[in-house]
């Protein structure tokens, strides 16, 4: 039973993995990526993730490297913690309470006991760089309240500050200003571009700086798509700078080489350009990364790099310049049009995803699972063309037909409008065009949905339009002489005294279908297609629609614009009951007869959970969220849950996700984030109830005894093994981190050592030493007794845990053995 209070709304996944640079492990093996209140960590082989550090109590705002414990991971946040991890194992290590609301981090080597932090001063826009001791204590919650002040009026994105030539210097950009901060010298100088209107300085603003790691050599970029390569900064009047320039538009992140004879940089063209000893003419290119590159980052060794991209996908680069990995989240595209469905299949979570793509989500494991392309033309990043967009799309038939519809608009009398019918195939696992309607109505189509009751044996899709009709589209034969294909067609169109057709649903038995046009909505029967009856509250244009399920499945709900939640009875034509609700949601859970209604209030958002059957909820949350929420669903549990409070009985087969206007995705979850989010390898330990040897102990489950007499009688006879958890040597090796263990083959021998029993463990039925001396004489037999004996044994071992063999003594043994030697083949003869 689940208890009440573990019932809360979290993040569930999805968070931006491109909010700061990723950072590599020393070795390579691993990339750390923030994303929301967590540290991912990543095998830059395999792509999975391998730990979730999880502490932080706000947006997680930088990582980096422990320059002295290439081992451990620093990370910041704007909870005013600076946390340091030891990433191979996910623990966390210490926590520091600075304070203040932290928006970057950086590490020198040179400052052992200190880091850099940007933090936030008085003013909302004045952020500062200030150094923050971390005192040496055995405790792991400490206070760092020792600040030192180092540059001021610097921008909070750590792309605008880079620390130089082994930290030397530290450069700061913000709008049209250079800062240099001089460690030694403890002095600062500024360097200003010209900000004038005109067309030749219009764009001079800095975007992002990095400086050389072993020479006095600052590279800036611009916004006009420049990189300035700054030298002789420390004088004020002797500086020089050189142009590189090849990017369109503005410069997103700069970064130099281990070595620093090569400059990476990324911008909105989605291509990674190597200047190699920074020349104009030496460059290396890597093309069609997809989206914006927002960050760059390159291996401590040297051998790999990294692009973050505007789509929330990092991408892992080898130093030849070739992709190797992808690391995708949830992609956070501009507009959502298409709101949340569930693939029946799958069950990911599918949803408008880069442009002119269908993104299939896994929920369980917060990872794109693949791309569907549907409107199948080459993307042109071009902030002044109109783009096509995907705006509707539906799942039928349990998974076998996806219903997509795309449109582009440049005026008000020029609508290219298009849908397209997939079908799934099964030797391909993947969609598959069918049938591609242009124009299926003269106007925007406002909603889509496919009949999925059983009793249909033919796919039927409906939808609705601004031109004020709904059609019917039925799978027919379109063969060819082979009888095999088919394809979809218009079999019927239906209006309402020419008002626009806004919503459209099927009931669950799929007897009859509702159509809102306007206020008013119409009853239909999905036989016959004739109009059955209406209902007209007049409280405004109709935004959502759905019928009940279930018991509730004569039951008809209705949000309009006007803050009007209507219920409708069909059995009596007559509305069961109303409520004055601001609905901006409404999901009903395919598993029950609950239905969500998210309303919008001044405050936030909140939740209603119901069953159309009574207007009293039975379950109310305010507050949900602070921003509007857009889309929601339910999400049928693989497990059911087991909440016994009327309260909470509605998460019990399924969960219901909601995203927010910021595309936060969240949820109801029932376990506390830790559980929820704890890796495998923190799952594997063992419990005090466990084991009782040592393969058990790292892999099993526990394997129960099978017969209580059995055991019993086995008890007197079978060496007792000591508890693995009372061996030092095995809690050593079990529980002490692989990295700080000693060698194996130190290990080997004393491991060996206390596994072996000791004199005192010999049992009680041990063979006397004074053996009968006619054993002695019998050695023209050894040969078969050692074969018998040998029997005995591997007949034991089957039978062991069924029937107890009778142990059988030395005489009896003996006895046995003259039987084997008497000749017995008379017998053939009779």
């Amino acid at each position: 039973m689940v208890e009440e209070e573990s019932v809360r709304v979290v993040r569930c996944g999805g968070s931006e993995l491109n909010f700061r640079r990723a950072v590599f492990s020393a070795d390579s093996k691993y990339i750390f990526c923030v994303s929301g209140d967590f540290v991912k960590v990543h095998s830059t082989a395999t792509e999975e993730c391998v730990h979730i550090l999880q502490g932080h109590r706000n947006l997680v705002t930088g990582i980096q490297l422990n320059p002295n414990n290439h081992l451990q991971l620093y990370s910041c946040s704007f909870d005013g913690t600076v946390k340091l991890w030891d990433y191979v194992d996910g623990i966390l290590i210490k926590t520091f309470v600075v304070g203040l609301k932290l928006h970057a981090l950086f590490t020198l080597p040179r400052a052992e006991d200190s880091v850099f932090v940007i933090i936030n001063k008085e003013k909302p826009d004045v952020f500062q760089l200030v150094s923050v001791k971390l005192p040496k204590s055995s405790s792991q919650e400490i206070e760092a309240k020792e600040l030192s002040f180092v540059l001021d009026y610097i921008n909070q994105s750590p792309k605008c500050i880079a620390f130089g030539n082994e930290g030397e210097y530290v450069a700061a950009v913000r709008d049209f200003y250079l800062s240099v901060y001089f460690f030694k010298k403890k002095t600062t100088s500024r360097f200003t571009l010209s900000s004038s209107r005109n067309k030749k300085h219009a764009k001079n603003n800095f975007t992002c700086v990095a400086c050389h790691p072993k020479e006095d050599c600052i590279a800036t970029g611009h916004k006009d798509g420049k990189i300035r390569l700054w030298r002789n900064f420390d004088d004020d009047k002797k500086y020089t700078y050189t142009c590189l320039h090849w990017h369109h538009d503005m410069v997103m992140d700069l970064a130099f080489s281990v070595t620093g004879t090569s400059l990476l940089s990324g911008g909105r063209e989605s291509v990674l350009v190597e200047w190699r000893d920074a020349t104009e003419k030496n460059k290396e290119f890597l093309p069609r990364l997809g989206a914006t590159i927002e960050h760059i980052s390159v291996s401590p060794a040297g051998d790999l790099f990294c692009t973050s991209h505007s789509d929330n996908k990092i991408i892992v680069i080898h130093r030849n310049l070739e992709a190797s990995a992808v690391i995708q989240g949830l992609v956070k595209d501009s507009n959502i049009f298409t709101g949340l469905m569930v693939d029946p299949r799958t069950k990911a979570l599918v949803l408008n995803g880069k442009p002119g793509h269908l993104q299939f989500y896994s929920l369980q494991h917060d990872k794109q699972l693949y791309n569907l392309d549907i409107i199948q033309q080459e993307y042109i990043n071009d902030s002044g063309l109109i783009q096509i967009e995907l705006t509707k799309a539906a799942f039928g038939c349990y998974g076998n037909w996806l219903a997509t519809v795309e449109q582009r608009q440049e005026k008000e009398t020029e609508l290219e409008l298009q849908m397209k019918l997939w079908m799934y195939n099964k030797k391909t696992q993947g969609f598959v065009l069918n049938t591609k309607v242009n124009m299926p109505h003269e106007d925007h189509i406002t909603a889509l949905c496919f009949c999925n009751a059983e009793k249909f044996e033919n796919p039927t899709l409906v939808t609705s339009s601004k031109d004020g009709h709904f059609k019917v589209w039925i799978l027919t034969d379109d063969s060819d002489i082979y009888k095999k294909a088919v394809g979809w067609t218009c079999d019927f169109v239906g209006s309402y005294h020419k008002y626009q057709a806004t919503n459209c649903c099927f009931s669950e038995d799929g007897s009859l279908l509702a159509v809102s046009f306007e206020e008013i909505v119409t009853i239909w029967d999905s036989e016959t297609w004739e109009l059955k009856c209406t209902f007209c509250q007049r409280a405004g244009k109709i935004r959502h629609l759905c019928f009940g399920r279930l018991t509730c499945s004569k039951y008809l709900l209705g949000a309009t614009e006007n803050g009007i939640l209507c219920c409708w009875n069909l059995l009596s034509c007559a509305l069961e009951w109303s409520a004055k609700l601001n609905v901006r949601v409404m999901e009903p859970d395919p598993n029950s007869e609950n239905i969500a209604a998210i309303s919008q209030s001044s405050v936030g958002s909140d939740l209603f959970v119901f069953k159309p059957s009574e207007p009293r909820p039975l379950y109310i949350q305010k507050n949900i969220s602070r921003e509007e929420v857009q889309w929601g669903v339910f999400v049928p549990r693989d497990v059911p849950e087991s909440f016994t409070s009327e309260a909470y009985q509605w998460l019990n087969r399924s969960q219901f996700y909601f995203l927010t206007k910021s595309q936060t995705l969240l949820t109801f979850s029932t376990k506390s984030p830790e559980e929820k989010l704890t890796p495998t390898s923190k799952q594997l330990l063992a419990e005090e109830s466990l084991p009782t040897t040592p393969f058990y102990f790292i892999l099993g489950k526990h394997r129960e005894q099978q017969d209580g007499k059995i055991n019993e009688a086995f008890e007197s006879e079978l060496v007792q093994l000591p508890l693995t958890e009372n061996i030092p040597a095995i809690s050593e090796l079990l529980h002490t981190p692989a990295h700080v263990l000693p060698s194996a083959s130190f290990l080997c021998s004393k491991f060996v050592s206390s596994l072996l029993l000791s004199k005192e463990t010999k049992s009680s039925e041990e063979i006397p030493e004074d053996v009968d001396m006619e054993e002695g004489k019998e050695s023209d037999d050894s040969d078969e007794e050692n074969d018998f004996t040998e029997k005995i044994q591997d007949t034991n071992n089957t039978d062991l845990g069924e029937d107890l063999l009778h142990q059988l003594s030395k005489s009896e043994e003996k006895e046995l053995r003259k039987f084997r030697k008497v000749d017995y083949s008379w017998i053939t003869v009779l």
